[in-house]
């Protein structure tokens, strides 16, 4: 495999946090988080709720979230309105994506395939662990003052399956986004 077909692909990977989740503007969200943020935060979950399934692998999982929007590097994030009217061929951009990478990419292809088809243990945790990032997100913007994305936690928490993700999604609206840091600030 050449390196600059590596490369190319880094960079292309690049342009995943210069696309926003579209989604949001629909709700007057000026800027909203870009793919990447996405990505990272829905990997970090996953590893989590691998881990609260019990799954063995929860390296697997986070991995099959780190290249689980990359399609959306080459067609943008296309929200469900817009889903209507247009008819995006990801699963033809990520295989493209992925055909300059040898092995490498057959594999990238097939983590990709398990969220999409939910074909496997790891893919329903990560497809679990997507929604429940958009449903923090959701959560974050009500409380932000945007409350139509109320719709957008509610149909996360409809889709989400396995039993560690209900469990959480029912305790989410019950503590403020920043409840992190109470408590965290030095008092001299």
């Amino acid at each position: 495999m050449q390196s600059q077909e590596i490369l190319k692909f880094f960079f292309e990977m690049g342009q995943l946090s210069r696309v926003k989740r579209e989604g949001w503007r629909l709700l007057g969200i000026e800027h909203p988080e870009s793919i990447a943020d996405h990505t990272l935060r829905a990997a970090q979950i996953g590893w989590v709720l691998a881990k609260l399934e019990g799954y063995e692998n929860p390296h697997e999982v986070a991995a099959i979230l780190m290249f689980h929007d990359i399609g959306e590097a080459r067609i943008g994030d296309i929200h469900k309105m817009a889903n209507r009217y247009i008819n995006a061929d990801e699963t033809r951009a990520v295989e493209e994506q992925t055909s300059r990478l040898g092995d490498m990419g057959a594999q990238v292809l097939g983590l990709w395939h398990q969220i999409e088809e939910r074909s496997s243990t790891a893919g329903i945790i990560a497809k679990d662990a997507d929604l429940l990032e958009l449903a923090v997100r959701a959560r974050e913007y009500i409380a932000q003052g945007f409350s139509d994305a109320e719709e957008w936690f509610q149909a996360a928490a409809q889709r989400i399956q396995t039993k560690s993700a209900k469990a959480l999604m029912a305790e989410l609206p019950n503590i403020s986004p920043t409840a992190w840091w109470h408590g965290l600030k030095k008092i001299d």
